[in-house]
């Protein structure tokens, strides 16, 4: 089992019970599931960059991407309906808990002059959402293979419609946020 699943059972649930005092453990938050998105706007003139991010994408994520389309045209980009603008990946469960370990042990550690993550970036509804500039902070990714920049959208879903439950629960996990 996932290293993070345990600890968010045997320590977190009790925890966020005594804070918020929830009478059932099934009100207590927890991570529905975990999108990872790329978007690739300069697709339609390389495919290559389109395939480099998907082959990257599901190098980090341990899944295979969807392919994502425009879903009306927008002459001031000079995209069309259904042309390839990047890709995505859901982890849900297991997998979520794992990519968030990670994350949390391993990426966020590497990236330069990382003073910790912005507690300002939560949706109103739980959700949380970072990025990531560069894809080189992965280990799983080698310097050598990245031929164009790309950077990530990681969104982090909750099963709560409260901000402030969010916060302290992915605080919990292992979130480095800001003080």
């Amino acid at each position: 089992m996932a290293r993070l699943l345990d600890k968010y059972q045997d320590e977190i649930v009790s925890k966020l019970m005594e804070k918020f005092h929830f009478k059932n453990k099934l009100e207590v938050p927890k991570l529905v599931k975990i999108v990872i998105n790329m978007g690739v706007g300069r697709a339609k003139e390389n495919k290559k960059i389109l395939e480099d991010a998907m082959k990257h994408l599901a190098t980090v994520a341990c899944q295979k991407p969807k392919l994502t389309r425009a879903r009306k045209d927008i002459a001031g980009f000079k995209l069309r309906k259904g042309d390839a603008v990047g890709c995505m990946v859901t982890l849900r469960d297991k997998r979520a808990y794992e990519f968030m370990d990670r994350l949390i042990s391993i990426v966020l550690p590497r990236i330069k002059d990382f003073r910790g993550l912005p507690s300002g970036s939560f949706d109103g509804r739980g959700g949380y959402t970072m990025g990531i500039s560069e894809l080189a902070v992965f280990p799983e990714i080698s310097i050598d293979d990245i031929e164009f920049v790309q950077g990530m959208d990681i969104t982090f879903v909750v099963s709560t419609k409260s901000d402030e439950q969010s916060y302290e629960m992915l605080k919990l996990l292992g979130m480095p946020f800001r003080t």
